[in-house]
Order: C-alpha cells, then sequence, then structure tokens
C-alpha cells in the first residue's frame, strides 16, 4: 500500500526523475517513459528511445554536482492530476461548512485521491449563508488551494430539486446573481441554474458577460427552451440525465440540446449509481470524449464509511455508499456521491471500456480547460505543474504529486 504524507510535506529540493512508466501524453501513452520535475514543475518528458517528448533537458543532462533522485515506476502508468469541478464535500466534511478547517479536510481527502485541482461546489442555502460560504472559499482560492466556487443553486426548479431544500429555492434574478458573484470576489467559475425559470435566460447572459460558465442543470427545461439558454451562453450541463427530465422521443427534453451541441460540456457521474453503464456509453458516443467531464458531486461521505452526514442544511444518510436524504420532502433521494475520482477512472477502463486517453480527456484535460486552468494543468507536458497521479497495473492509484510534493508516495520514494 501506498505510503501517504501529508500535503505541506516537501519532495525531494534535487530534480526528481519518474523512470519506466507510461505516460499518458496528449498525443498518445508512451511506453517505458521519464518525467523530470524540478521546481515544482514538469522540467522534461522522454520516451524510451531517449529523444525528448517535449521540451526540457535530454534524460541524462543535469547540472554540474546534481544527482537527480530517479525512481523506477516501472509496470506503472502515469496520468495528469485529476481536476474535479463538481465537488461538495469529503472526509466527512462539507464546503457548506464555511469552516476553513472543514474545508481543507476536503480538500485533503480528494487530493490523496488524485484530484490535484477542485471547484468548490455549496448547495442551495439562504443567500447570505451562501454569499458568507463565498466568502470563505473565496480566500482557499486565492491560497491556490481551490480553483474556484461553482454555486449549484438556489436558482433552480422545484420539480427537479433533488437534494435541495424546496423552501429554499428561488428564481433567478439577475441582482440576486449578481450579490453572490460579487460575493465570490472573482473566484465563481461557475453556477448552475434552470433558464425556463423567470429572469433565467438574462442571469446566462449576465454569468456568461462575467466569465463564469452558465451551466443548466436541476431544470425542468424544455428542449426548445435549452437551446435558448445555450445560444444565451450555456456551456455545461451539470450531472446530465440526472435532475431533468428524461430524453423522450416526443418530447426530447433538455438532454438531447445538451448532448447534440457542440458548445456544451457535459459532466457524468461515473459510479453505477446515478447512470446505468449503457447510458454513459450513449453520452459518450453522442458527445465524444472531448466534450465530457467525469465529476464526483461528492459529499462529505467521499472517503468515509457508511454513516449519517450533513449536507448544506439536509441530513444524509450513506448506505453501501450510497447517499440518500434521510428527512424532509426530498427524504431517500439521491444526494450526491461518496466518489474519489481515482474510482472513477478505474471504472472508466476497466468495466465502461474506455481507453486511457478517453478517461484522461474526461477527468482532466477537458475540466482542466473548462475552468481556464489548463496552461499549467490537465496534461502531462513540460513546463505545467508537475501535477500527476501514479496507478499499478490494475489502475490502482499508487501515488500522487502536486506541484511537485508527494501526496501520496509510491512504494520505493
Amino acid at each position: 500500500m501506498a505510503q501517504q504524507q501529508s500535503a505541506g510535506q516537501p519532495s525531494d529540493a534535487r530534480r526528481t526523475v519518474l523512470a519506466g512508466a507510461r505516460i499518458a501524453r496528449p498525443s498518445g501513452v508512451v511506453d517505458n517513459g521519464r518525467i523530470t520535475v524540478e521546481g515544482g514543475r514538469i522540467a522534461g518528458i522522454h520516451s524510451r528511445d531517449g529523444d525528448r517528448a517535449g521540451h526540457g533537458r535530454r534524460r541524462g543532462d543535469h547540472r554540474p554536482g546534481e544527482a537527480p533522485a530517479v525512481l523506477d515506476l516501472t509496470d506503472h502508468l502515469i496520468v495528469p492530476g485529476f481536476v474535479d469541478m463538481h465537488v461538495h464535500g469529503g472526509g466527512g466534511g462539507s464546503f457548506s461548512s464555511a469552516d476553513p478547517d472543514e474545508c481543507r479536510t476536503v480538500i485533503g481527502t480528494h487530493r490523496r485521491h488524485g484530484t490535484t485541482s477542485m471547484v468548490a461546489s455549496t448547495v442551495t442555502g439562504g443567500l447570505d449563508d451562501l454569499a458568507r460560504q463565498a466568502g470563505v472559499l473565496a480566500e482557499l482560492v486565492e491560497d491556490g488551494e481551490l480553483a474556484g466556487v461553482h454555486f449549484e443553486g438556489p436558482f433552480i426548479s422545484t420539480h427537479r430539486c433533488g437534494a435541495h431544500q424546496p423552501e429554499l429555492l428561488r428564481d433567478p434574478d439577475p441582482a440576486d446573481v449578481r450579490k453572490l458573484l460579487d460575493a465570490a470576489r472573482g473566484t465563481a467559475r461557475m453556477m448552475t441554474l434552470a433558464p425556463e425559470l423567470p429572469g433565467g435566460l438574462e442571469s446566462v447572459r449576465l454569468l456568461a458577460d462575467a466569465g463564469v460558465i452558465a451551466a443548466v442543470g436541476h431544470t425542468d427545461s424544455s428542449y426548445d427552451a435549452t437551446r435558448e439558454a445555450i445560444d444565451a451562453g450555456a456551456t455545461v450541463a451539470t450531472h446530465l440525465f440526472n435532475a431533468m427530465p428524461g430524453l423522450g422521443h416526443r418530447a426530447p427534453g433538455p438532454v438531447a440540446a445538451l448532448l447534440e451541441d457542440e458548445r456544451v460540456t457535459v459532466e457524468l457521474i461515473n459510479d453505477g449509481t446515478h447512470l446505468h453503464a449503457a447510458v454513459l456509453q450513449l453520452a459518450f458516443r453522442s458527445a465524444g470524449a472531448g466534450r465530457v467531464a467525469f465529476i464526483t458531486d461528492a459529499m462529505g461521505a467521499a472517503g468515509m464509511s457508511d454513516g449519517s452526514y450533513p449536507l448544506g442544511p439536509m441530513r444524509v444518510e450513506v448506505t453501501d455508499g450510497v447517499a440518500r436524504i434521510s428527512e424532509g420532502p426530498t427524504a431517500g433521494s439521491i444526494a450526491g456521491s461518496t466518489l474519489t475520482l481515482d474510482r472513477v477512472f478505474r471504472r472508466a477502463v476497466t468495466f465502461d471500456g474506455l481507453t486511457v486517453d478517453q478517461a484522461v480527456q474526461a477527468l482532466s484535460a477537458n475540466p482542466a480547460h473548462l475552468l481556464g486552468i489548463d496552461d499549467r494543468t490537465g496534461s502531462l507536458e513540460p513546463g505545467k505543474d508537475a501535477d500527476l497521479v501514479v496507478l499499478d497495473d490494475r489502475y490502482e492509484l499508487a501515488g500522487v504529486m502536486r506541484r511537485g510534493e508527494w501526496l501520496v508516495t509510491p512504494p520505493g520514494v
């Protein structure tokens, strides 16, 4: 089992060479490759014949007096650090707590499972409560701990509220939308709303103009109304299929509109509970690997055992790894997931039949591009942050590096 260490423990100050592994590059998987890490960044990637697979010094080059630390990762696969653009909690904690220490617990939990970049998702609450949460999360973004804030609710449909409290929902008044964006101090990256509600399209335009992703979700929207939202600037489908009308042959609803439009990236929760495997395959074939983002939509039980957990103002009961609201008018509704992205990757390639390249796109490259952080993460390329995940020959997690620091140390380090 891989040895874990705290996120603050520095890696070897010398150059580190990860040798012998298969490496998932944007151009495809490189066999018997070498990654050189220096100063928290990828200094070079080399193929087995010693030629450079990217910019950086050639294998064997080093500064006078410098002895690089070489780690043999034969029979392992190195993929980019995972990017989760929709996560509410983990490790027993929740981003909705507005408690910085609890939020760091969530971050640390998911990092140890390979998620090196994540957006903190809120749960429907009162506007003042959400603004207070956004202020705390904004500080974590500013400190480099998070990649942004995602407001899921309160501007969603009461007919498709899922694990959100119906009495706290409201129409997307642009003034209220602006209040939350202001509270996030420029760190808001996404807002999920139901565009068919009064003020919906105007709010989508406001978000697009502000450079914030407008996501269609928890919606009772029709096919035509969803197309209007996309034309207004919506670019993401929040957990496609879940909390929206199903695909109908006479009333195709939002699913068809979101799948068919090349401007839209669709989120999928690949845990075997939220989506049947055949539906996931349908979405992948329709949208293509370049338009899918796997997410966890995880709540506090991610990385934990079964039991009772908070989700915003509600209580959730987790049984056999499935989270459901335990009380109130939405009792029994699925309440997010208990996923971590290492499990999502393994299921994608061992059960769903996706290639490593397709899984990397959905778990790293696509969300990084959407969030505007692909200049520094989301793919293994020289000059980018040394954010990477080491998997063994069964695709089980064996190591996690973030910005050159081992968070989960592979055997032999």
